[in-house]
């Protein structure tokens, strides 16, 4: 194995956390209670939006968003604001995070063998399929809302894990964890989902620059290089070239996330030498308390003036709504009783149904995601933009206090460990 280098002044940086981190058992212990602080950071950025929204401070909200802060980089954005710089420049980082999540899951945690993988996948991939055609269905023929059919088929991690920290013992470590690992794969089906549907008009020198990039970030992980600034200097550019090619930049972090050298410790903490778990530990708690509340605030705000109870029926907020609040539940529950009829796979740790039940609810809070998908799939439209965040968020505190109920008053039944 190579010797580990002395750190530089930004591994040091990048290692503030890990001193902590270290501590746990694992990248997705230390995931699973960071996440459920900054669940809870996130939900109250996203009222402190409602609110500003809402409030004589509305027309100062709205403008710090729209402020323009830097150049023009490409033609399809225009010049650079506070809210594009949030969206596509920050947002890329917390992208970048779920690509490590992602990496470390398949290569050295729970999804890292078939069996391990089989019953997630499957109730992921239900959980974003059913959403997806109960919005087609609500939705009927309007073809000028139905490039929004992915809106609903986007679970919240941060948020999910949040109500469930309000729980306490009463949602053990096992639910958490399936929680967690079905968003996990959720997530990969909306990186691609973005990758693919809401990608056009590509620029093809761009994207040869940035096929070079991860080249080369390619050869340093063949090369064994363990030093973290050379893959984050290729990141930056990896950014700037995805953005100017028309894909959105946020894919710039997936992809630089699978290059990163991980090195495997398979039943016990994460290794020190491990430039993967190196950067997750560090990212995790910017990312965690300062980016997604800041998306949060900045994509939650939508004004209530002028609209009523009708607004909640209009087709595109009806379809979001009912997607993540029916056909997250109906996808993930009805998929995990079907593959343990069928012997594929069976429930998490000896779950209840009914235990499961309020999980599934819960994976109905589609928050960060499907507001982020929202504003790519109507661009520059904002009555449309704000129709997705009322839908976005009627579905999510529907779905968010369905699964708190019905988890807060479940019977206890203990879980085996996960």
């Amino acid at each position: 194995m190579a010797e580990t280098p002395p750190p530089t002044p930004l591994d040091t940086l990048i290692d503030v956390p890990q001193q902590i981190a270290r501590k746990t058992r694992s990248a997705l212990r230390a995931f699973l209670v960071g996440e459920a602080a900054g669940g809870i950071v996130l939900i109250a950025a996203a009222v402190l939006a409602m609110v500003a929204a809402n409030s004589p401070l509305a027309e100062g909200y709205f403008h710090l968003l729209h402020l323009e802060t830097g150049p023009v980089l490409t033609d399809k954005l225009g010049p650079m604001t506070v809210h594009l710089w949030i969206n596509d420049g920050l947002m890329a980082i917390f992208f970048l995070l779920v690509g490590l999540e992602i990496k470390r899951e398949f290569v050295d945690g729970r999804l890292a063998t078939w069996e391990r993988r089989r019953l997630p996948f499957i109730a992921a991939a239900a959980g974003m399929i059913v959403p997806a055609l109960v919005y087609l269905v609500v939705t009927g023929g309007d073809l000028s809302v139905q490039r929004g059919w992915a809106i609903p088929a986007a679970t919240d991690i941060a948020f999910a894990i949040g109500v469930l920290a309000l729980l306490g013992s009463r949602a053990p470590p096992a639910l958490k964890l399936f929680l967690t690992t079905v968003a996990i794969v959720d997530d990969m089906g909306a990186v691609a989902i973005i990758a693919v549907a809401y990608t056009d008009h590509l620029n093809s020198l761009a994207l040869a620059g940035a096929a070079l990039v991860g080249g080369g970030l390619y050869a340093l992980n063949r090369s064994n290089v363990r030093r973290l600034w050379p893959y984050l200097l290729g990141f930056v550019l990896l950014w700037l070239l995805v953005l100017l090619s028309g894909v959105h930049a946020t894919i710039a972090g997936v992809v630089t996330a699978m290059l990163i050298p991980v090195t495997r410790s398979p039943g016990a903490p994460d290794s020190a030498e491990s430039p993967l778990h190196r950067l997750e530990h560090g990212l995790h708690p910017y990312v965690a308390y300062a980016i997604v509340p800041l998306f949060g605030f900045a994509n939650a705000g939508v004004s209530l003036k002028g609209m009523s109870l009708a607004s909640l029926l209009e087709p595109l907020v009806l379809g979001i709504t009912l997607g993540l609040f029916l056909g997250k539940q109906i996808g993930i529950l009805g998929s995990i009783a079907i593959a343990e009829r069928l012997g594929i796979a069976t429930r998490p740790g000896g779950a209840s149904w009914l235990q499961l039940y309020g999980v599934a609810l819960l994976a109905g809070i589609g928050f960060t995601m499907s507001l982020f998908i929202g504003g790519l799939a109507f661009p520059g439209n904002e009555l449309l933009v704000d129709e997705v965040k009322l839908g976005v968020l009627a579905g999510s505190i529907l779905s968010g206090a369905a699964g708190f109920l019905v988890l807060r008053f479940a019977p206890r039944r203990k879980l085996a460990s996960a």
